[in-house]
């Protein structure tokens, strides 16, 4: 296990900057998701942390020993790629002893890990076989193997569940949380998939153009995104964002945009927005689809849409329509909906958030006014 510190990394190409002094702490023993968009610098951060790219400044430490210009095969990790990269013409056996036999170690030695990932990964009965009578979920099994073997200080997984079909991509999750669990080990995971990262992760590091946006417990992201752009990276169905002007009457709040709305809230709520947002101030209102609930028609105040397009999930329904000429999303139903009535296509229903389960971002530069 290691504690990886980056402090004040920075990668250019020329006069393009694409990751500016970053900074990030990952404690020993912690599984890591760098999430974001394409493009967002995620890899290219692996990658610096690897030595596969080099860094334009910056110090990279690992267990406090600066490795910024150390050699690749000095630094002690390894790598499982999206594309595999296992050598064809050897065996299950073969490509996952190759390091090893690099290395010239004791064949008992090798025979030894090479057992024990073999049975930790489900592979037995596969040693002889080559990767193409493989499956791909198989194959990844080898790469990580591969890794497991060389008994590294820290694992570095490159979007290794890209090209495994939706099942398939689920299973590996759960055979690499499971690993990580039994080997300990420090690991960072770069993925685009947020679900990905939600499902595996003990902290996730939002990354977009190249800065990190937040860092955290996935709960923690989720519920208390730091800014507009978390908010909406996270979530499927994403949260829905209106813009307008809040205020506070009576002990109500009241947010006025393309179509009214009023904010269910308690007191601590109602005293901080109070705190914290002047009057007249425009905001982004942000709501969750589970955070809206669909109450009854002629009410003086829910909202009213019309459904446009229903989904069915099985274990969620979800409702889409539109609010002021602003896509809305709202889940209608959770579990089994067994005989309650849901709504249909085209009709009109009423909806109001749940209380205090509502967020408020500056218009201009997208940060949380209530965290």
């Amino acid at each position: 296990m290691a504690q990886v510190e980056l402090q004040n990394v920075r990668k250019s190409y020329g006069n393009l900057t694409v990751i500016p002094d970053l900074d990030l702490t990952i404690p020993s023993g912690e599984f890591v998701c760098l999430v974001g968009p394409s493009g967002s610098g995620k890899s290219t951060l692996l990658r610096m942390i690897a030595g596969l790219e080099d860094i334009t400044g910056g110090t990279i430490r690992v267990d406090g020993e600066d490795i910024t210009n150390t050699d690749p095969s000095d630094r002690d990790m390894a790598m499982v790629f999206q594309t595999y990269a296992l050598y064809p013409h050897m065996t299950v056996e073969q490509n996952m002893s190759f390091a090893l036999r690099m290395r010239g170690e004791d064949r008992a030695l090798i025979d030894r890990r090479v057992g024990e990932a073999v049975s930790m990964l489900g592979l037995e009965g596969l040693e002889k076989r080559k990767p193409g009578q493989l499956s791909g979920g198989q194959r990844q099994r080898v790469a990580m193997g591969r890794c497991i073997v060389r008994n590294p200080k820290l694992f570095l997984f490159d979007e290794p569940l890209s090209n495994l079909d939706a099942k398939l991509r689920a299973q590996t999750r759960l055979e690499i949380r499971r690993l990580h669990g039994k080997l300990g080990a420090t690991s960072i995971f770069v993925t685009h998939d947020q679900v990905e990262a939600m499902t595996m992760a003990d902290r996730i590091a939002l990354l977009d153009h190249g800065k990190i946006q937040q860092v955290g417990s996935p709960k923690d992201l989720y519920l208390n995104p730091a800014n507009r752009f978390v908010a909406g990276f996270l979530g499927t169905p994403e949260m829905s964002i209106f813009r307008g002007t809040v205020s506070v009457s009576d002990g109500k709040v009241a947010f006025d945009g393309p179509q009214a709305m009023t904010l269910p809230a308690s007191p601590e709520r109602i005293a901080l927005l109070s705190e914290r947002i002047g009057a007249g101030q425009t905001v982004d209102l942000g709501i969750r689809p589970e955070h809206f609930q669909i109450v009854p028609a002629g009410g003086d105040i829910g909202s009213t849409i019309v459904v446009d397009v229903i989904e069915w999930l099985g274990h969620e329904i979800f409702v889409f329509g539109e609010l002021g000429g602003t896509g809305i999303a709202v889940r209608a139903a959770e579990g089994d909906a067994g005989g309650e009535r849901l709504p249909q296509q085209g009709e009109t229903i009423a909806i109001l958030p749940a209380r205090d389960a509502w967020h408020l971002f500056d218009a201009d530069d997208g940060r949380n006014l209530l965290n």
